[in-house]
């Protein structure tokens, strides 16, 4: 019997797409039969960076779905115009929309300068933004879509030692919260979605948060992305959502699959809040590992 495929005929836009966790979310959609853009700006694999738009469109494509990588700068709107108009160009719809693309920042005020601080705003809140325009019309007018923003639950404590980034961060997360007003009655959904613990990704390696026993894969994010895009856009959205605390709503019990090693332990982060009763975790800003 054959398996089903539960987005057979959709079309994904994923902003960097090209590693990590927009990679995952790729090949998790790419496995239930989306097509994928895979809009990233690195053309070519690095030793620093490894993987690109063409390695990751070559491994969805090995899946028996079609791919388009778009080399898109999300900072720049007129780059973000041309993947929009490639996407269009080669698939005639686009239905769902992440937004992954993000710098990574936690620094406190006096370790951020303004070159910092406008880097971290130009891809995270602002580049949501742009990609997120630049579809949006197209979705509305089709009666469905679904947009996600990687970006977490608004919480205050998580501020002090990273202004800038959380600054940038909330930003998407209003995006979400505030679109869910304004286009629910045309069948598109905007929803936040954010990890629990460290994830295994370039910039937590780069920032030397952690190591991999306390890191969890991307694919946990992945799964709880693709949960969200296959309810009907008007049922689910305007939800700022936990990796962790979403799966097991909707019946996930097997949490060990997403450790990076056998022996791991994947702390829960705590800012100045509360885990759930029994959670390992990890207070925010103490190091790991």
């Amino acid at each position: 019997m054959a398996t089903e495929k539960r987005l057979e005929g959709r079309v994904a836009v994923i902003t960097g797409g090209s590693r990590g966790i927009g990679r995952d979310i790729a090949l998790k959609f790419a496995s239930e039969g989306c097509n994928i853009v895979v809009a990233a700006k690195s053309t070519e694999s690095t030793g620093r960076l490894p993987g690109s738009i063409h390695s990751v469109a070559a491994e969805v494509e090995k899946l028996g779905v079609k791919a388009l990588p778009v080399s898109c700068n999300v900072r720049d709107p007129e780059s973000v115009e041309a993947m929009a108009r490639a996407a269009y160009d080669k698939f005639g719809h686009v239905d769902i929309v992440v937004n992954n693309a993000g710098a990574l920042w936690w620094k406190p005020m006096l370790e951020t300068d303004v070159k910092k601080y406008n880097l971290v705003h130009e891809v995270n809140s602002r580049g949501a933004y742009i990609v997120t325009h630049a579809f949006l019309k197209g979705m509305v007018q089709q009666k469905w879509g679904h947009i996600i923003m990687m970006s977490p639950p608004i919480d205050l404590s998580h501020v002090p030692g990273r202004i800038a980034y959380f600054i940038s961060k909330f930003g998407m997360t209003l995006i979400a919260h505030g679109l869910a007003g304004e286009v629910a009655e045309h069948n598109v959904a905007a929803n936040a979605l954010w990890p629990v613990t460290i994830i295994e990704s370039q910039a937590t390696i780069n920032f030397n948060l952690g190591g991999p026993k306390q890191w969890r894969k991307g694919t946990i994010l992945a799964d709880a992305a693709f949960e969200i895009v296959r309810k009907e856009p008007k049922t689910f959205t305007g939800n700022a959502l936990l990796d962790e605390d979403f799966l097991r709503s909707v019946g996930y019990k097997d949490f060990d699959q997403y450790k990076c090693t056998p022996d791991g332990e994947p702390q829960r982060i705590v800012w100045l809040g509360r885990a759930p009763a029994g959670a390992k975790t990890n207070p925010a800003g103490v190091p790991i590992g």
